[in-house]
């Protein structure tokens, strides 16, 4: 038994969809709200409100703002629960003395992604064959692709920069399918070349999704640039442009999603590298290919697939010299350094070596 979440694209109505982007607006203003009460309270007593309270004002609120309660009550109140969250997170990092510590901001009107939370009340959330029901919208067509199991908590809805919009449902005490061990362990060695390389030898493919489509990406943006600001051709033009960038993300996640389920159902132990990628995205000759590989998706993927199988994921030192090392007799070669070297002799043993799969 596990929580698992199901996302969908939604059809909402015109009606539905002017309700949606009010529900967005009102959300803002809740969280933006009291965010300036929070820094203002600060300022003049040195204490502040609790989401509690936060909660309770809430409701005078919508006596003030009638507007208020033409949306879902629950978005709200989850709006008021993120600011708290937020907060929470702000402390605990200045307290571990992780920089930046992240205070809390305003959110924008016209941020390209947008969404709000509903809870579960009663059955105001459900999924009926090929359409989702959500609170004050009623019942929305949705391309459900899998059947939705176990019981759900939440659905937040969300509209990313083409326009188009989703659903996240959810869910827990979901029943997950048995994932047979292998006894197999493997180490990972990550890349930008090959994704990843396993100590069996085997390479997994970059497909350096964005570099392959840089050139259009370019072209699309000058071509948006040049559109006048206000009018409906520069807007069709940042939808053009928001679409191809949808597109390589989507490509990059999916290639991620394979990569990481073979290597969970293959192997019942795995150790990969804890790499510096703040470091690395220092280097303006690497940030870029850096980016496009996307370790830390990478590792989120492969983490969370092995705790949900029962396997392990461990984190080798970044210092520990796995490129250097002889995988055979342990000799130290320092040229390896030296990032052009792909292939060397052991010259203690005489083992030859592939960089990465040795590593």
């Amino acid at each position: 038994m596990c929580m698992m979440g199901y996302k969908f694209r939604i059809y909402p109505t015109k009606t539905q969809e002017e309700l949606i982007k009010k529900t967005f607006g009102c959300v803002r203003w809740v969280y933006n709200h009291y965010l300036g009460e929070h820094n203002r309270l600060y300022k003049e007593t040195g204490k502040v409100p609790t989401a509690f309270q936060n909660m309770k004002d809430l409701t005078a609120q919508k006596k003030v703002f009638p507007w208020l309660g033409e949306v879902d009550a629950t978005a709200l109140q989850s709006a008021v629960k993120n600011l708290d969250a937020a907060f929470q997170n702000f402390f605990r990092r200045v307290r571990n003395g992780i920089k930046p510590c992240g205070y809390p901001q305003f959110k924008k009107k016209y941020s390209g992604h947008k969404s709000y939370t509903s809870k579960l009340v009663g059955k105001n959330i459900a999924v009926v064959d090929n359409k989702i029901k959500l609170p004050k919208l009623g019942y929305v067509e949705a391309a459900v692709s899998r059947p939705v199991s176990g019981r759900i908590l939440s659905a937040t809805v969300s509209r990313v920069p083409s326009g188009k919009y989703f659903v996240s449902i959810l869910c827990t005490d979901v029943e997950i399918d048995d994932v047979p061990m292998t006894g197999a362990v493997a180490g990972v060695d990550l890349g930008i070349k090959d994704l990843a390389i396993t100590s069996d030898g085997e390479k997994i493919p970059n497909n350096k999704r964005l570099y392959k489509a840089d050139k259009r990406i370019r072209r699309l943006a000058r071509r948006f640039s040049r559109k006048k600001k206000g009018g409906k051709n520069r807007e069709k033009a940042r939808i053009r442009k928001a679409r191809l960038e949808e597109r390589v993300a989507n490509q990059r996640k999916d290639d991620l999603h394979k990569a990481t389920a073979k290597l969970v159902r293959g192997y019942d132990a795995i150790f990969m590298e804890d790499l510096n990628v703040k470091g690395m995205m220092k280097n303006h000759k690497l940030a870029r290919a850096v980016s496009d590989v996307s370790f830390a998706e990478f590792k989120r993927q492969l983490t969370y697939k092995a705790e949900r199988c029962g396997k392990i994921v461990r984190e080798i030192d970044r210092f520990f010299p796995s490129s250097q090392l002889c995988s055979c007799c342990g000799y130290r070669n320092t040229e390896t350094k030296n990032l052009s070297v792909r292939r060397w002799t052991c010259p203690e043993c005489g083992a030859e070596h592939d960089r990465d799969v040795n590593a």
